[in-house]
Order: structure tokens, then C-alpha cells, then sequence
């Protein structure tokens, strides 16, 4: 991903900016002034960064509890009970209506089984916070979002996010006549059916967002630190709070953050009953037979490779970006350019290295693929705008291509002979996976791209966009996409072809995933509406099971859908 810059000219006095520390990494919330306009000062996942008036104070958000640091008279953080939101800040961010429920809110960072944590009785795996597709049909909320308790209904709060919601752009390109471009489709199919929802395995989605305006690039605050302090003080924020994708630059006058926007390749099924996502900096396995968590790699601190290969070296803590998973193996990157290789049977690391060309530069994707000759492969694209190709049973490196452009993504076909490469470009790129030579280049998307999904079949792409569409391409004929499929609000961040080849999933930035039927030729689809962002969506290797990771500190989630088959409602009463 393109970096993206803040600029802070830091003036608050020691005393405050301490409190605005002390604040931001004991609750995820502060209070600041700016100069000039003063609003809320949001970095909620699902909107990109945000300004909101409210009175003569501003509130930066990061989490469900509510401190006020530099607004405080003595200095210390203190709890509001109170709270006055203008309706936009209420319509886009709905823990802001959670926080008068807050007194039952329980903030689970374990895993596994909560047995204190209430719930059924006749059903002891189950928490009090998890939903059964029972209870959905119950008229209990999927999430388990209390929207009787909140001062809109669910409807309305979709209305409002829908109106409120800005997606970001890179490109300032004309999205006219894109909608008469786009296919229509019937809404109402259902393919998959909701069968539970666990609070137990919260998907963790990192990134530094930036405002929607470009003539609010860059907020200015007044500060009496000089420089070089304000590094020192900024670098342990980023080392200990939940924005860990902020890096710092030196500059002679002010001070310079970069963020990187997380791609959402988080989850993963390697059957109807195993799945994994990361959770802080952990993999976890959730299995949805037993509905019970365990940690199978925590990369919290050193990091260090149980066999050589190409580059082997300890790494120090790793904030994963993201992650792979086939088989046996686990393939995680991080925000530094790391590379960890882990295999589910086998104690400890298998192999560890940093691919990038400078720690900065995150690993957007990672992919695990067999070669023609049945090997194993995995390749992991950088900011650095270059694709490595490693042998994953030797930990050797076989290939660097390099590209003009960052890379945001890369998917190589079934056959293992061609690799699709997305990135900070509106143009997609199909090269030789063996020699990185560029085969052929797709035009059509207005802006940055960053998913691709090969049909198993190996004769069609799908590539995800800034654009909030989603491309689908004949490799027999490149010269235009056969199609193109709407989101309804933000980029297609993930996509996922079901192994039989009938289903294509398209997940969108927040709030939306969409299954189409492609042998109905993409006109039908499913539509999951949910609240928050979203993390990952998978197929299970049977199509059976359905699966989405909702990144959310209040109702951050793992859902789960079973495919719906003859006589196959009867499964939800099991």
C-alpha cells in the first residue's frame, strides 16, 4: 500500500501531552485541542479518519472506553458518563451508542471456553455473548447487538451508515457511468445459513487511516517538546498502543507519521470445523466443533527460526499484517517486512526473515500455492514493490520480481504457471510465475486494487478494488472484464472463490459481504449485512462452511454460515 502521511508539529505541555499518553495507552481514548477547528478526532477502523465539531473539545477515539486526559483540570484521566455526539459521529460509530451499556460490557483477550462468563447450561462452551442459530431465529441480533437498548433500530443505523459512510481514494478519477457498467443482480438468494457467532476470537485488524478530505491533510498540534523528544515519546506510543502500523520519520522541523492501511486476508478455513485468524499479535485456531480457541503462534515477543534457510534471523516482536494458510502450513507477515513460517503439528518457528528492502515496509500479502511440479510455494508481496518467491519445505528463496508500484496482492493460478499482481495502481498485471515476465496487463479499475481470487478452474479472475467494484476476467480474453460486480459502501478488500468453483465471496472494507451464485453468471447473490470491519472470508475446503471475521474491540467476532443444501435446516436445530 501507498504510504500515508501525517504531519505533527507537536506544541502541548509536558504535562498534558503525558496525560494524552497516559489516556491513549491505558483506555484507547483522549481528549486534544487543535488549532483552528475543533471535533472529534476519529480513527474508528470502519470510517476513514474523521473531524467532528463537538462543543470546544476534541475526541480521539480508539476504543470503547471513554477518558478525558486534556481536558481534564487535574491533569489524570477521568471517566465521562455524559456525552453529547452530533448525529453524523452517532450514525458512523456505534460504540458511541454502546457506551451506556458499558457497565455490561465484558472485554474478553483471552481464548477458549469462558465457563464464568455465563450462558447456556445445557450447553457449557457456549459464553453469554455468543449467538446460535437458534437464538437468531429468536430474533436475537446476529452480533448480539442490543438494538432495543440503543437509541436507533437497526434499520435506521443502516441508513445512516450507508449515507455517513466515505470511502477513501487514492485516485481522483470520475466514477461516472461505472454504476450502468456494473451488473444487475438479484438480492434476495440465500446460499448460506447463520449457524453461530463467537466473541471468543476477535479477528485484529491494524492501520493508521487518513482523512477523507484532501484539503484536510494534516492536523497541527501546539507543542513545546522539541523534536527528537517527540520521536522518542511517539516511537513507544506505536511500540505499546493498538496503532502499531505507525512509523516514525525524521524531518528537520516537524515531525512525520506514516501509516499503512491492513489488507483483510485474516481468515482462514482448513476444514468445516477449523479455522484461523490473528488476534493481537497471535494465530489462533478456532475449532467449531468443540466452539473452542488455543493460540498455535504468538509472535508478542522474540521470534527466533528453528531451521536455516535463506535469510534465517531472530526477529524481535512482530505485529502481523497478514496471513496464509493451506494445509499444514502457516504463513504470517508483519508490518516490518517479516516472513514466519509455522507449521500446526510442530513446535515453535519453523523459519523466520525479513523480505523488505527497509523495516518500513510492511508485507501486504502472503499466499501459498503448489508449483506445476506438485512443490510447495509461498510468495509474499511488499511495499517494496517487489513479489519474493519462496520454496516453503527448504525456507530458500527462488525468485524476486520487482514491479513499477507497490504491491498490495498477489494470487497465483490453479495450474501454478501464472500470478496475478495488484497494487497501487489501477492497472492489474498477469505475469510468468516462474520468471516474473509481465504477460499481459488489465485495464478497467479507477483505483488501487487489492485482492485477486483465480475460479478454480483457472479460466477466470476476480480483482478487488478501491473503486468499490470487483472485475471479473476471461484469460482467454483479456482485452476487457466480462463483468463487474458493486459493493454497496467500500473497497473489495477480499475475495474468495468457493473449491468447487460455484460461489465467489466479496467481502467489502466494513459491514458487507456478498456470495455470488457463478453458475447463475454472478446475477444472484447473498447479502451478509453486519456491523464493523471485516477481517477475512473463507470457504471451507468443502464449501460447507462459510466464515467472516469482524474486526471490533466491542463485537469483534468470528461468524460462521453452513451452506444451505436439500433438508439441510435441520442442521441448525443440532
Amino acid at each position: 500500500m501507498a504510504s500515508r502521511r501525517l504531519v505533527f508539529p507537536f506544541s502541548l505541555t509536558t504535562h498534558r501531552f503525558f496525560s494524552f499518553l497516559f489516556a491513549t495507552l491505558a483506555s484507547g481514548y483522549f481528549w486534544f485541542e487543535t488549532s483552528g477547528a475543533l471535533g472529534i478526532f476519529s480513527s474508528r477502523a470502519s470510517n476513514p479518519l474523521r473531524i467532528h465539531p463537538v462543543g470546544g473539545r476534541s475526541r480521539a477515539r480508539f476504543g470503547p472506553r471513554c477518558w478525558s486526559a486534556l481536558g481534564s483540570d487535574s491533569g489524570r484521566p477521568t471517566r465521562r458518563r455524559s456525552r453529547q455526539l452530533p448525529p453524523t459521529a452517532m450514525a458512523v460509530y456505534l460504540n458511541d451508542d454502546l457506551e451506556d451499556l458499558e457497565d455490561d460490557y465484558v472485554d474478553f483477550d483471552g481464548f477458549g471456553v469462558s465457563g464464568s462468563g455465563g450462558g447456556d447450561p445445557s450447553n457449557p462452551n457456549k459464553h453469554k455473548n455468543d449467538t446460535s442459530a437458534a437464538e437468531y431465529r429468536n430474533g436475537k441480533d446476529m452480533q448480539g447487538i442490543p438494538w432495543e437498548r440503543l437509541k436507533y433500530s437497526r434499520d435506521q443505523y443502516r441508513e445512516m451508515r450507508l449515507k455517513q459512510y466515505k470511502n477513501y481514494e487514492n485516485l481522483s478519477r470520475s466514477h461516472e457511468g461505472l454504476d450502468m457498467e456494473c451488473k444487475q443482480v438479484e438480492r434476495n438468494d440465500k446460499f448460506y445459513d447463520f449457524c453461530f457467532n463467537t466473541r471468543l476470537v476477535k479477528s485484529t485488524v491494524v492501520h493508521f487511516q487518513v482523512p477523507v478530505s484532501s484539503s484536510c491533510c494534516y492536523w497541527y498540534f501546539i507543542c513545546e517538546f522539541e523534536h527528537q523528544r517527540c520521536c522518542e515519546i511517539l516511537e513507544a506510543l506505536t511500540a505499546f498502543s493498538t496503532c502499531k502500523a505507525l512509523f516514525i520519520l525524521s524531518t528537520p522541523k516537524a515531525l512525520t507519521i506514516s501509516g499503512y492501511l491492513q489488507l483483510r486476508n485474516l481468515v482462514w478455513a482448513t476444514s468445516k470445523h477449523d479455522v484461523y485468524t490473528t488476534q493481537n499479535n497471535s494465530v489462533v485456531h478456532w475449532s467449531s466443533l468443540l466452539q473452542r480457541g488455543k493460540e498455535v503462534l504468538n509472535v508478542a515477543g522474540q521470534v527466533v527460526p528453528n531451521q536455516e534457510g535463506h535469510g534465517a534471523r531472530t526477529l524481535p516482536r512482530v505485529q502481523i499484517s497478514t496471513l496464509a494458510v493451506k494445509n499444514n502450513l502457516i504463513v504470517a507477515g508483519g508490518f516490518r517486512g517479516e516472513l514466519i513460517f509455522k507449521y500446526v503439528d510442530k513446535p515453535g518457528v519453523a523459519f523466520c526473515t525479513n523480505v523488505a528492502d527497509n523495516k518500513n515496509s510492511i508485507t501486504n500479502a502472503v499466499d501459498v500455492y503448489e508449483s506445476p511440479n506438485g512443490a510447495t510455494r509461498v510468495t509474499a508481496a511488499n511495499n517494496d514493490s517487489a513479489v519474493k518467491t519462496f520454496d516453503a519445505e527448504r525456507c530458500s528463496l527462488l525468485g524476486r520480481f520487482t514491479f513499477p508500484w507497490s504491491v498490495n496482492n498477489t494470487s497465483v493460478s490453479p495450474d501454478g504457471k501464472l500470478l496475478a499482481v495488484l497494487g497501487d495502481s489501477s492497472d492489474c498485471m498477469i505475469a510468468d510465475a516462474q520468471s516474473g515476465q509481465e504477460i499481459a496487463t488489465l485495464k478497467g479499475h479507477l483505483d488501487y486494487s487489492f485482492s485477486p481470487a483465480w475460479h478454480p478452474g483457472g479460466h477466470v479472475l476476480a480483482t478487488g478494488n478501491q473503486d468499490t467494484t470487483c472485475r471479473l476476467w476471461d484469460m482467454r480474453n483479456l482485452s476487457a472484464s466480462f463483468a463487474v460486480l458493486k459493493g454497496w459502501m467500500g473497497a473489495v478488500r477480499g475475495l474468495r472463490f468457493s473449491s468447487d468453483g460455484q460461489f465467489l465471496a466479496m467481502a467489502e472494507a466494513a459491514d458487507f459481504v456478498h456470495v455470488y451464485d457463478t453458475r447463475a453468471c454472478y446475477t444472484t447473490v447473498q447479502e451478509i449485512d453486519l456491523f464493523g470491519e471485516i477481517a477475512g472470508v473463507a470457504f471451507s475446503p468443502d464449501t460447507d462452511g462459510l466464515f467472516v471475521g469482524v474486526a471490533d474491540r466491542t463485537y469483534g467476532s468470528l461468524l460462521e454460515f453452513s451452506r444451505r443444501r436439500w433438508c439441510s435446516y435441520l442442521d441448525s436445530y443440532l
